[in-house]
């Protein structure tokens, strides 16, 4: 039986350690198996493996050719919490199966809206998982609504499942292609549909999808990470604008949208794809340790040791050490089995639970000059409290190094980020921001340095960079404001009230 663990408002603000930080949150996981005996489990597994990509709610739903049912399991939590009772397991029967981990950013935190999203139309059932940002949702769904339609979710995934229910289309797939027509925005999908599982990526890129396979079984996942816990082969990436239909006689491979400029997410380099995960042939933690040695290029300083903030900072941290020659060392411990909190959220409680995630190691930072590297900055909150930390500790200079550049804007395709009004470098100027966080110094890595850093694998491997004055390839919108899709006006978006 599936719970749904809800928070009153008044447990929310017991939630020390939960608050907004630095970073921005993760986004959603999708993944996807063909033709396997136990495609639960080994979905189950992938799901573990993709637990960075939301922690609110997963779900799991399978198809069973000898029954030709469909089975689902949903729940709020993380996975390890929904699939250790073998009962559950043992209900989700079949070959094929999709899931998703969930981190709420289009629409309320409820049972309701837990994906894989199910609806039986006219021509079968259909399952489907997402990950990503409809930004046309809400004038699709005013529409829709007009019309009659009725909608039980409050998740831009349901858009897709309503437009294939409106479709004359005569079978499932073009019916989900007449969906794709309509909809704009950020989006990576698998999908049951009877006896296939469907691979999407949106025509910019901007959401990632890989394809592997394990035996004769195909694998569907957001990041190769969860491969490796199966044991299944990377095959490739999934192209921008590409649909994949796998079924019993393979796999085909059409365009659902033309060809047009790729916008890969500059922030899964920086931050949100595991570091063991690969994408051209290259791992993310090789990347992250190359933005390091880029930063360290541009805004060297004299010092000490270099630190990083964990877990997020270390292989920035580790690159720069290595560019600049001055000696790394883990001077924060980070606790991994903070909970939420049952003490009363007092001000001063509240200053102090930073403590409950990170501390310092005095032996290590006493008399020290410092710097201290992370990935990213956001509304400086947790950023300005470990300066404090570091400084009490005893170093006598701390320069803060950020593996990105200053973020002024927000994402509107799938990553849940703070109004641009929150954002520390949109409420301070340079000397206002080291004034803000109490650090000796502050550097970012500029927008040209971060490129070189993940544009090509030639460039990360044989240390050749390019002069971009553009950024070809990705999208940096957080950082510079160029989104390359457009967005609705504030006002289109809030007349849906869970967005």
């Amino acid at each position: 039986m599936t719970h749904q663990n809800g928070h009153s408002s008044s447990e929310k603000n017991l939630d020390i350690i939960d608050s907004p930080d630095d970073h921005f949150q993760d986004e959603c996981a999708v993944f996807g198996i063909f033709g396997t005996p136990d495609a639960a489990a080994h979905t189950a597994l992938g799901l573990h493996a993709l637990q960075h990509r939301g922690q609110s709610a997963t779900g799991i739903v399978t198809f069973d050719n000898s029954t030709a049912q469909f089975y689902t399991h949903r729940g709020m939590g993380r996975v390890s919490a929904n699939y250790h009772d073998p009962s559950v397991m043992e209900g989700l029967k079949g070959s094929s199966a999709i899931g998703h981990n969930r981190y709420a950013t289009t629409g309320e935190n409820s049972l309701r809206n837990v994906q894989p999203l199910e609806a039986d139309l006219d021509l079968g059932h259909v399952a489907i998982a997402h990950n990503g940002n409809i930004v046309n949702y809400p004038k699709l769904r005013s529409k829709l609504q007009k019309i009659g339609q009725i909608f039980h979710t409050s998740s831009d995934t349901e858009i897709v499942l309503q437009l294939m229910a409106k479709s004359l289309k005569e079978n499932l797939i073009e019916k989900l292609n007449d969906a794709l027509a309509e909809i704009v925005g950020a989006y990576a999908f698998v999908a049951l549909v009877n006896d296939s599982m469907i691979g999407i990526r949106d025509p910019n890129g901007l959401r990632p999808l890989v394809l592997g396979k394990l035996g004769e079984a195909w694998v569907l996942a957001s990041e190769t990470c969860a491969f490796d816990i199966i044991g299944a082969e990377f095959i490739r990436e999934i192209e921008a604008g590409e649909m994949v239909v796998i079924d019993q006689f393979g796999i085909k491979s059409h365009r659902h949208h033309p060809k047009t400029n790729v916008f890969n997410c500059v922030f899964e380099y920086v931050y949100f794809s595991r570091p063991d995960s690969i994408s051209d042939g290259v791992s993310f933690y090789e990347r992250r340790k190359h933005i390091g040695m880029e930063l360290a290029r541009e805004s060297h300083v004299e010092a000490d040791i270099v630190i990083p903030v964990p877990d997020s900072g270390v292989p920035a941290a580790l690159g720069y050490a290595a560019a600049s020659k001055i000696p790394f060392e883990l001077g924060i411990i980070r606790n991994h089995y903070v909970g939420r909190t049952f003490i009363e959220p007092t001000a001063q409680i509240r200053h102090l639970g930073v403590r409950l995630k990170h501390n310092a190691i005095p032996t290590i930072i006493k008399g020290k000059r410092v710097i201290l590297v992370d990935d990213s900055i956001v509304r400086g909150t947790t950023a300005k409290k470990i300066v404090r930390m570091i400084l009490d500790a005893g170093a006598t200079e701390v320069h803060l190094r950020i593996a990105s550049p200053a973020t002024k804007s927000t994402c509107h395709y799938g990553v849940d980020t703070p109004d641009e009004e929150e954002l520390l470098a949109n409420n301070y100027d340079h000397s206002g921001m080291v004034n803000y966080l109490g650090c000796t110094t502050l550097a970012f890595i500029s927008i040209e340095a971060l490129y070189n850093s993940v544009s090509t694998t030639q460039n990360l491997l044989h240390g050749s960079t390019t002069q971009q004055g553009d950024t070809p390839g990705y999208c940096f919108a957080c950082f510079n404001k160029r989104y390359p899709i457009e967005i609705p006006a504030k006002a289109d978006i809030r007349k849906f009230p869970d967005n």
